[in-house]
């Protein structure tokens, strides 16, 4: 079961995106504004609505801290916004000045693409704001974009209706002709990787004019080569279908369509769940909240809707009904999570309602740096947690826990994805991302040598000292 919790009336022209943080949701539009709401109550913040841009916003997406929200427009410009001020951190115009279609930020926050009506892409350094490299696909308008969970690799929809799969460099590793007829309207990834043998699996959705969703797997060989497969086309709605989103699990699949519907899938077994019928006109976005069972869907009728999935099949809470704003424990919760002691992990347990796990979490020896690089992988292998509801819990309940850690105005690039804690002593690892060297020691002495980031084998255990990205930390903390 599903039911409409809210109505969202305030932009004066079509709503074309919605994006979600942990804390916010963003809405943007042809009325050239974008809007914040707190997703505890969806009251609007009052630095919204943002406006800076000069032409319709077309696509945002927030970093994955939700420290930042990125907007583009047919203005030409991609803008960065603070989440905690609401001012312009930058402005970024696209390279020949043609109209931004859409923008998509990598997993790990270091690199931003922009695609454009003249075919043209963008890679943007995040961090810095600066243009690395440019690409094109000539006579087509970019129209989709989406990064890999490993952030190494991205793919393109345009209205050609062509799926390309790009690497950071901007070599083009694999081309989908005819994906779509009439052209591709959106794409997305699949969170989680399967890897088995010598092969990697990424699970990829489509939709396209052409009124159907695909699900697609994308096989990274041994050989470094990429081979796509086409494994399921779904008709479930009967006009071209707008945008396509995944919840944060991987379980479900949404999508969104000119027949003014909304359809939400068991992405596994590509089942139809249900179908929303809300909207008066084109239902042109639709998103998954990262933290609790909640649709937001945006219409040509200027409207969004945020749904509840009645049932928590994403096995999620609602922060609407149970905040866990402020709430604190005399113990652990003056420590960062890396530091909880056994104890504190089985005291976090008991208050977020997992106190079933304490036993098994104290047999394994589960302290605050394991805590935070537990996977679904590890909860099923060797927490042995068969419940499939259960795993997602723990796992949100873990997100939060990262979230409310980061998000507290520290750039993203500046913390250690194990630990999430701001570096002391960064350095790069074979897999090309930089961690706490005392972290990725850990990881590599208990997870034989795979990488953290990518679940990859790492080809050495070699660690190169990140002295700039050391520099940069400490230029940010004397500012502070």
């Amino acid at each position: 079961m599903t039911s409409l919790i809210c109505t969202l009336n305030d932009h004066r022209d079509d709503v074309n995106w919605c994006a979600f943080s942990a804390k916010l949701l963003a809405t943007c539009s042809g009325d050239k504004t974008l809007r914040i709401y707190c997703t505890s109550d969806f009251s609007e913040l009052p630095f919204s609505p943002l406006s800076g841009h000069g032409y319709s916003v077309h696509c945002c997406c927030f970093s994955p801290c939700g420290q930042f929200l990125c907007s583009c427009s047919t203005d030409a410009t991609t803008v960065v916004w603070s989440m905690v001020t609401g001012e312009i951190e930058a402005v970024m115009e696209h390279p020949g000045r043609s109209p931004v279609r859409i923008c998509a930020l990598s997993p790990d926050s270091a690199h931003l693409v922009t695609g454009a009506s003249d075919g043209t892409l963008a890679l943007w350094d995040f961090p810095s704001k600066q243009l690395n490299r440019t690409g094109a696909v000539s006579d087509t308008t970019m129209t989709a974009c989406s990064f890999s969970p490993c952030s190494q690799v991205f793919m393109t929809g345009s209205t050609y209706g062509d799926l390309r799969l790009w690497d950071l460099s901007m070599n083009q590793l694999h081309a989908e002709k005819n994906a779509h007829d009439l052209g591709v309207t959106c794409c997305t990834f699949a969170p989680d990787i399967l890897s088995g043998g010598q092969v990697v699996q990424f699970r990829l959705a489509s939709c396209g004019q052409d009124s159907h969703l695909k699900i697609w797997a994308i096989n990274k060989l041994s050989a470094g080569a990429y081979k796509m497969q086409l494994l399921h086309t779904l008709t479930g709605q009967s006009a071209p279908v707008l945008s396509c989103s995944y919840s944060l699990d991987g379980q479900l699949l949404a999508s969104c369509s000119v027949d003014k519907t909304v359809t939400v899938y068991d992405a596994a077994n590509a089942v139809l769940l249900y179908t929303l019928r809300q909207h008066e006109r084109y239902v042109t976005a639709c998103c998954f909240s990262p933290t609790s069972p909640l649709i937001a869907t945006g219409s040509m009728d200027k409207t969004v809707n945020i749904w509840r999935l009645e049932d928590g099949c994403s096995g999620h809470e609602d922060p609407a009904l149970a905040s866990h704003e402020g709430k604190t424990s005399a113990g652990h919760s003056k420590l960062l999570v890396a530091d909880w002691s056994e104890g504190d992990v089985s005291e976090w347990l008991v208050e977020e309602g997992l106190a079933g796990l304490v036993e098994k979490f104290r047999a394994n020896n589960i302290d605050g740096t394991e805590l935070l690089s537990l996977t679904k992988e590890t909860l099923a292998s060797e927490l042995l947690i068969e419940s499939v509801g259960l795993r997602s819990k723990l796992l949100r309940k873990v997100e939060e826990l990262k979230s409310h850690s980061v998000c507290s105005g520290v750039p993203d690039e500046f913390l250690c994805p194990i630990t999430r804690e701001l570096m002391k002593e960064p350095v790069i690892a074979a897999d090309g991302y930089s961690y706490e060297k005392e972290a990725i020691e850990s990881w590599i002495n208990t997870k034989n040598r795979s990488s953290p980031m990518t679940n990859l084998p790492l080809l050495t255990t070699l660690l190169t000292p990140n002295h700039t990205l050391k520099m940069a930390i400490g230029r940010w903390k004397t500012s502070q």
